[in-house]
């Protein structure tokens, strides 16, 4: 069995794989959560989902925040100490990623770049609906050519809401219209559909410029939210994060 973890801006996913991805467990990504309180939580999962840890043989860690990576690192050599192997730009180096700077490169986009060639062996763009909305960009070699970056649609709502008197939080629901009646129908319309706008902008500028062949794959949890954008997306995983680090270890070996 493989462990991949992947610690990002809004939570630290883990993902059990032998086969498939089986087990799942997620947890937000809190600064002021010790090591010990990610444990109890984990040991919990395992017991609840009944994982067989004695099987596990190789553990892959990528982190977008480097001040927990040390805390679920403290985690994980509870369980697998001298077998976790961390995605850094060293690493990501060694992978022939292209032009790009591995050192520039976030880990996470690095794994979604590898899954998805891996999954379609050519050019392809992936859309992350994550803290931040990316659009990452492979060659038919397996290459990055280039990231894209806007704020995520959840990260946009919470700044509005936060910066704006009394407006208040806006649930992540597309709307019917974009003539809204309401505060929150008018946020909806506004945030909501303009984030369907400029993913599809973005998709089609992008596939100009690489060619317009491209395959197109969508990841991140709120992808699923986004439904005028699903006929946009030749898949949809919200697993190929975890899925490219597994890659990534079998192209260490």
């Amino acid at each position: 069995m493989t462990i991949a973890i992947d610690i990002g801006n809004t939570d630290v996913v883990v993902g059990f794989y032998n086969q498939d991805w089986k087990h799942i467990f997620r947890v937000p990504s809190n600064l002021e959560m010790e090591a010990a309180e990610y444990e109890k939580r984990l040991r919990v999962f395992l017991l609840e989902e009944n994982v067989p840890v004695p099987t596990v043989k190789q553990v892959i860690l990528s982190s977008v925040v480097p001040d927990l990576t040390s805390v679920i690192l403290e985690v994980f050599n509870s369980f697998y100490e001298g077998i976790i192997q961390v995605v850094d730009g060293e690493l990501l180096g060694r992978l022939n990623l292209g032009d790009i700077d591995p050192y520039e490169l976030g880990s996470d986009l690095a794994a979604n770049a590898i899954g998805a060639f891996e999954r379609f062996k050519q050019e392809v763009i992936v859309v992350d609906f994550g803290t931040a909305l990316t659009f990452t960009s492979v060659s038919n070699n397996g290459e990055i050519l280039g990231v894209a970056i806007a704020p995520g649609v959840r990260t946009a709502m919470k700044s509005l809401s936060s910066n704006t008197a009394r407006l208040p939080e806006i649930p992540l629901e597309i709307p019917t219209k974009v003539l809204g009646n309401n505060t929150v129908e008018a946020l909806q319309a506004g945030i909501m559909q303009g984030y369907v706008g400029m993913v599809r902008h973005m998709v089609n500028q992008v596939k100009v410029e690489m060619g317009g062949n491209s395959k197109v794959i969508a990841t991140g949890g709120l992808s699923f939210i986004f439904k005028p954008l699903h006929d946009l997306f030749d898949e949809m995983d919200v697993n190929l994060t975890l899925d490219g680090l597994r890659v990534i270890l079998d192209r260490l070996k």
